[in-house]
């Protein structure tokens, strides 16, 4: 106990804090989903707080381009999943923590099967379709979301479904966004970029969330949304209210959610644009033009295969070089490449045109490259 005083002794003598928090925080059970960007400095901080009971589901592995913001991880971690390291550093941090992981990505039926083990649902994740599947099921299953994104300078922080009194309604995630945006309106991490500290700035925000919601101390943000910019060292903050529409798009029992399919709601391409597989690709790549639509400087680069590179920026005033001819774009996910085939398509209507779904990386996941 001694042992334990001393560790916490910072936090146990704010007056606004003491015991009693501290219990509240050694008997919190809390999921994050996502051990990335943003869920590395999450679960630290959650561990250095005492937060006794945490969850890590993430199915990814380390790669290289995540070590300028994910830092739990090293050069030694290259290549091993992420949930597995993070377990491993956290029990070096504080051995008194009860973690359990998961080497998967969250499916609707494991949010049905573990979302009732814990009392707070963090999100961390990169993409939409596990956004609004998070955020589905926190509703469904009446948990609190602490939620937050990250892209290129700037992030977002939000505590969805815990209400502010009575006689206000919960907001969630649809509210603010009721519909997914179109699989090429938005780039994630992968396609954009992201300052390597901003995760780490989020991040904390979220823990900072995550032990007000526990503990009772201080002003949570719900019904609000927290939006900071790295650029200009700016905090904004802007006051949420029910969308009408939001109850419409939530699927209204457990077997509805369980038959929701999120990444189709979340990947949607235009009807006359044709995404590709790489296995298809690979039948067909003799009879094609290969365009990477990528900047010069983003790895992997396609060596390997005979192409075209063509930042998308760029296109437009180099489509007479590809009229005519059968082109497949080429992203690090598949998104700007989208992108890349409607302009193609603005010009020649009929051609054909493809997309490679899942771009770069779904070829380096299937060492192709």
């Amino acid at each position: 106990m001694k042992h334990l005083q001393e560790r916490y002794q910072r936090q146990l003598m704010l007056n606004e804090f003491g015991l009693e928090a501290q219990e509240k925080l050694s008997n919190a059970k809390v999921l994050v989903i996502g051990a990335g960007g943003l869920g590395c400095p999450i679960l630290q901080y959650l561990v250095a707080a005492g937060v006794g009971h945490i969850g890590i589901a993430d199915d990814d592995v380390v790669s290289y381009s995540n070590l300028n913001r994910q830092i739990l991880f090293g050069q030694q971690d290259v290549g091993r999943f992420k949930v597995a390291i993070a377990k491993e550093k956290l029990l070096l941090m504080n051995d008194t923590i009860d973690i359990k992981t998961w080497k998967l990505r969250f499916s609707q039926k494991d949010c049905i099967n573990h979302f009732k083990d814990y009392d707070i649902i963090v999100d961390a994740t990169d993409n939409f379709a596990s956004r609004y599947l998070i955020n589905d099921a926190c509703v469904l299953f009446g948990k609190p979301l602490v939620f937050g994104a990250v892209s290129k300078f700037e992030g977002q922080v939000a505590v969805f479904n815990v209400p502010i009194n009575e006689k206000e309604k919960t907001v969630n995630y649809r509210d603010l966004f009721p519909v997914p945006p179109n699989n090429n309106e938005v780039l994630n991490c992968s396609e954009a970029g992201v300052l390597g500290v901003l995760p780490g700035m989020i991040g904390v925000l979220q823990a900072t969330e995550v032990i007000k919601l526990i503990t009772g101390i201080g002003k949570l943000l719900t019904n609000r949304i927290l939006t900071y910019n790295a650029l200009n060292q700016e905090f904004f903050t802007i006051y949420l209210t029910p969308n009408p529409e939001a109850s419409n798009y939530i699927p209204a029992s457990v077997e509805a959610f369980e038959y929701t399919d999120y990444e189709w709601l979340c990947n949607y391409s235009p009807t006359n644009v044709i995404e590709i597989e790489t296995e298809q690709w690979l039948k067909i790549r003799e009879n094609t033009i290969l365009v990477d639509v990528r900047e010069l400087i983003e790895k992997p680069r396609l060596d390997f295969y005979s192409h075209l590179s063509i930042p998308l920026p760029t296109l437009n005033s180099n489509l007479d070089d590809l009229l005519d001819k059968e082109i497949v774009f080429v992203c690090q996910s598949g998104k700007r490449s989208l992108k890349a085939a409607l302009l193609y398509l603005s010009v020649m209507p009929n051609a054909k045109v493809y997309s490679l779904k899942g771009g770069v990386n779904e070829l380096v996941k299937k060492k192709l490259i």
